[in-house]
């Protein structure tokens, strides 16, 4: 028997969402509630796993690196982010209604934390000072949300010290969740890495959400997230750093789905 308050051991036994494989990548079919859901039972029975919000920039990115495709291998969940996405797992077959969208997530995860008590942890962050912009916005958004602590790591691998020093103040915190936003990949990779060293619950990585929420860059119109042209709109905030990326992956998706597509259907 664990001693109390240990958590338990892998395999995790509360019940994952039905997945697909798009391009290798198993996307859960899933929405807000039910990713919910499982984080806040994740978190009460006190099991240990992690959330890798996904786009079309990670399925295309995994392929090229095998270290990103492990980490979303061993993920828990690995949630639709993209509206690209969502398309390709309805075109095989599938009647998902809308994507998880990982601001959306965390905003509802804080609403509902403001409520449960569910204590969160931030990683991440542009600097130290967007960190401190994003907790404090969160606390004035959602009156009651407990974030018991949070790091900006530096732009630069974490020393063995460092990793171990990050890890003794996260599990000193008592948080339930991390949520991380380092960007892809390092994110994934960050917490594939560091999830035995942890005691908290649940690691869940939503990338851009922390400098949306932090006031940093503003989100696309719900008409161009709805119809799948938010990369455009984040293309004209940050094209110097999104345009190739896009340029470059999406392209890439198209074709190598519309190959997936055409197996599927002829088997």
């Amino acid at each position: 028997m664990l001693p109390e308050g240990s958590l338990q051991a892998q395999p995790i036994s509360i019940p994952l969402p039905r997945a697909v494989d798009v391009l290798g990548v198993e996307l859960a079919l899933t929405d807000y509630d039910t990713t919910l859901d499982w984080i806040d039972a994740m978190s009460v029975e006190r099991e240990r796993g992690y959330v890798c919000v996904c786009n079309v920039h990670a399925v295309m990115a995994s392929e090229e690196d095998p270290e990103l495709r492990d980490a979303l291998a061993q993920s828990s969940i690995n949630v639709p982010d993209g509206q690209p996405l969502v398309w390709a797992i309805n075109a095989l077959g599938h009647s998902l209604l809308d994507r998880v969208y990982g601001p959306e997530l965390m905003s509802r995860a804080c609403a509902r934390a403001a409520d449960t008590g569910r204590r969160f942890y931030l990683y991440g962050g542009r600097n130290q000072g967007a960190l401190v912009q994003l907790a404090l916005n969160l606390r004035q958004r959602y009156p009651g949300v407990k974030i018991v602590g949070g790091y900006s790591p530096p732009h630069r691998p974490l020393t063995a010290e460092e990793r171990s020093a990050v890890a003794d103040e996260i599990n000193g915190s008592r948080a339930e969740v991390v949520w991380v936003g380092i960007g892809v990949p390092k994110q994934e990779k960050w917490m594939a890495r560091i999830r035995e060293k942890l005691d908290v619950p649940v690691m869940c990585a939503v990338g851009a959400a922390f400098d949306f929420h932090a006031g940093r860059i503003s989100q696309a119109p719900t008409w161009m997230q709805d119809r799948g042209l938010e990369w455009t709109y984040r293309i004209a905030q940050e094209p110097r750093r999104l345009l190739p990326r896009y340029l470059y992956y999406n392209p890439r998706f198209m074709l190598a789905f519309a190959r997936q597509l055409v197996r599927e259907r002829r088997g």
